[in-house]
């Protein structure tokens, strides 16, 4: 099992020439799921499992993998279907999210495909705003194209931890909040929650947030002021981007923003739930301007005011 998944130093060379590589699992007989590689660490059988009493009902126990204990969720339970079976085939797929690990319980790991961003669509409107997912893609399987639902897992673990947004005494500069009223941030996320998460902190400051659901989005908007005539760095005060997104992801965005005369000086963010050694080194392969891990309300304060910070001296001359 071990041998499914390559190194990350193998699988950084996909990012910023907006690619990526799915695990491909299954939770029931006919369906397939699938998350970034980038997210697993690794994927084990399922071993047994201690009881944690009180714990969210997804929540099945706790692994001992090597002498970390990691709390295991119930995937297929978590999204909303029956809970797995005793007796059914189960694997352990362990992830990092936002500096914190956790087991997804699943049943069968099929193998990982390399796709482009291009190929991973957003799930139909029609399913509403409630689903798992945050896009789905067509593998060819055995012979046979199969639709391949990608699941949201900021969501699936929003529901479990409860993250804060609360935003911790000391950090927010009160010589600035006069100077955030009325400033607008462009955000680029496939994820609802995550989006939610960044206009919850950020709009009771006054500040208004621009919502796009993929790179592709983000990029055709500020391409559409930019031929308006508007200032990008006086129409909005940055750009806060997710890593992983349909049709462009955030690596691609930056790029693309980057190149265009208009908008190349653009203040990025890079705004993911992807481990921070790794981002930390795209930020500076690709040209963004400060990297934060996802749901850190603290963080995104600190990004705000440092940018404002930058622009004061230039608008009170």
């Amino acid at each position: 099992m071990a041998k499914v998944l390559e190194s990350v130093d193998q699988r950084t060379q996909l990012v910023g020439e907006n690619r990526l590589e799915l695990l491909l699992f299954r939770i029931n007989a006919t369906q397939l799921f699938a998350i970034n590689v980038f997210k697993v660490k690794e994927v084990v059988k399922l071993p047994k499992l201690s009881a944690l009493p009180g714990s969210h009902p997804s929540i099945k126990g706790v692994a001992n993998i090597r002498g970390t204990s990691i709390p295991v969720i119930d995937l297929r339970a978590a999204i909303g279907f029956q809970p797995m079976n005793s007796d059914q085939e189960a694997n352990l797929i362990i992830t990092e999210y936002n500096r914190s690990v956790q087991g997804f319980m699943v049943g069968k790991v099929d193998h990982i495909i390399n796709m482009t961003w291009s190929d991973i669509m957003p799930p139909p409107k029609s399913t509403g705003s409630h689903n798992y997912l945050t896009a789905i893609t067509k593998v060819e399987v055995d012979g046979a194209t199969r639709l391949v639902s990608i699941i949201d897992v900021e969501k699936v673990l929003a529901e479990i931890v409860h993250y804060d947004i609360a935003i911790s005494e000391g950090v927010l500069d009160h010589a600035l909040v006069d100077k955030m009223m009325g400033r607008k941030i462009l955000i680029a996320d496939d994820s609802a929650t995550a989006r939610r998460q960044v206009k919850d902190t950020l709009a009771p400051l006054g500040i208004e947030v621009i919502e796009t659901s993929d790179g592709l989005q983000a990029l055709n908007l500020l391409k559409r002021w930019c031929d308006e005539g508007r200032d990008i760095n006086q129409e909005i005060l940055m750009l806060i981007t997710d890593a992983e997104m349909p049709e462009m992801d955030g690596y691609r965005l930056t790029y693309e923003v980057r190149k265009d005369k208009r908008m190349a000086n653009l203040f990025i963010t890079l705004n993911t739930s992807l481990s921070g050694s790794f981002n930390n080194a795209m930020v500076e392969k690709v040209g963004c301007d400060r990297f934060i891990s996802k749901f850190q309300p603290d963080l995104l304060v600190d990004v705000v005011q440092e940018r404002l910070r930058t622009q004061l001296p230039e608008r009170e001359t």
